[in-house]
């Protein structure tokens, strides 16, 4: 993927619930190629605040076969980017946007007839609804279901759109929504996705045998309670693919793991290539991880969230053994082809090299 940021005007600001909003953008014909995406990729958005470069990462909420590209976004409190897409963002303003990335992905087929199951809390079921979209045009024997958590029916993202996909795909499309502040008649649908109701779900409304691939995104309890639930079930985790949009600190055992490892690190020397530029890099331990230490080397390195999350800063290792503190943004086969999330990363043997062209 292209790690260049391009300029792009917005279209349309609409107002999906009281804290969030969808924003389309207008793609120029020089810029189609660069901006094809997959459902379930998201965006990094880049903008400065006082001074300070801000990056955020907001997902595509629509199918590649629909001809937009728009993503949703929810004010966080105190979130300075969130907040300002809500507040002030307005049609033919403009911004920097790099290309689309990421991995919560699926390979859909036209002849294939498959089960799918969403699982999505609050904003993220913005990739959600880009794969459901997706699978539902794509396949047209597959089936969809979705399970929906808010905590009103007020903050509900796409509300209106995904009642629409229900009356359009009725045979093909199932959709559930759970409240944790508003009481329904069905107890079930009462209170949040945890452990315990995805339990119920698996016990009474689907078989996780018969589910090709489980869509997770939403907040990160939520995200683990499911998750553990379906492998408590024998679910493979091939069928099991989670986007996280941020993780907690790192605990006192980690963290101090993590500074024995920088430390012992101190002075390793590196060979990298971006952008077709390589350059030799001494790894300094106070940089903390790979990534810094190759953007303060002068190389810009691309980076978003920094968490391990969004792997916009994925690098292929090429040659020595390196080693990271956390990993969300990986799928194990892109491990064992030798990727890294680089601002997770350190090195721990002499004669590493590693290549952002990939």
């Amino acid at each position: 993927m292209s790690h260049d940021f391009h300029t792009l005007r917005v279209a349309e600001v609409k107002r999906e619930t009281p804290d969030a909003v969808s924003v389309r953008f207008d793609l120029p014909a020089a810029l189609r190629e660069t901006f094809a995406f997959k459902a379930g990729q998201h965006l990094t958005f880049r903008r400065d605040f006082a001074g300070e470069e801000v990056r955020r990462n907001y997902s595509v909420c629509v199918s590649p076969s629909e001809g937009v590209l728009k993503i949703g976004v929810k004010k966080i409190a105190g979130g300075v980017f969130s907040g300002w897409v809500n507040d002030t963002l307005k049609a033919g303003d403009e911004i920097e946007v790099m290309a689309p990335h990421g991995s919560f992905c699926w390979s859909f087929d036209a002849k294939a007839q498959r089960e799918y199951v969403g699982f999505a809390g609050g904003s993220g079921i913005t990739p959600v609804l880009s794969l459901m979209k997706t699978a539902l045009a794509t396949e047209p024997h597959s089936r969809f279901t979705l399970f929906y958590g808010n905590r009103n029916s007020v903050g509900v993202m796409f509300l209106e759109e995904i009642a629409a996909l229900k009356d359009r795909y009725l045979d093909r499309l199932s959709v559930f929504h759970f409240l944790e502040e508003e009481e329904e008649e069905i107890d079930l649908f009462n209170g949040r996705l945890d452990r315990a109701k995805t339990d119920e779900i698996l016990s009474s409304l689907i078989s996780a045998e018969s589910v090709d691939a489980f869509f997770i995104c939403g907040p990160g309890p939520m995200m683990d309670a499911i998750e553990e639930a379906l492998a408590a079930r024998g679910v493979e985790k091939s069928r099991i693919l989670i986007e996280r949009f941020t993780t907690g600190p790192l605990s006192a055992a980690q963290a101090a793991a993590a500074r024995a490892l920088e430390e012992k690190a101190a002075g390793l020397k590196m060979s990298v290539t971006l952008n077709g530029r390589r350059v030799q890099v001494a790894f300094d331990p106070e940089k903390h991880s790979i990534l810094d230490n190759v953007r303060a080397a002068g190389l810009p390195a691309p980076f978003a969230c920094k968490g391990g999350v969004c792997a916009t800063c994925r690098a292929k290792v090429t040659a020595g053994e390196v080693q990271m503190k956390v990993n969300y943004g990986l799928s194990e086969q892109e491990i064992a082809d030798g990727f890294v999330l680089t601002c997770q990363a350190t090195p721990v043997s002499e004669g590493v090299t590693l290549t952002y062209d990939v």
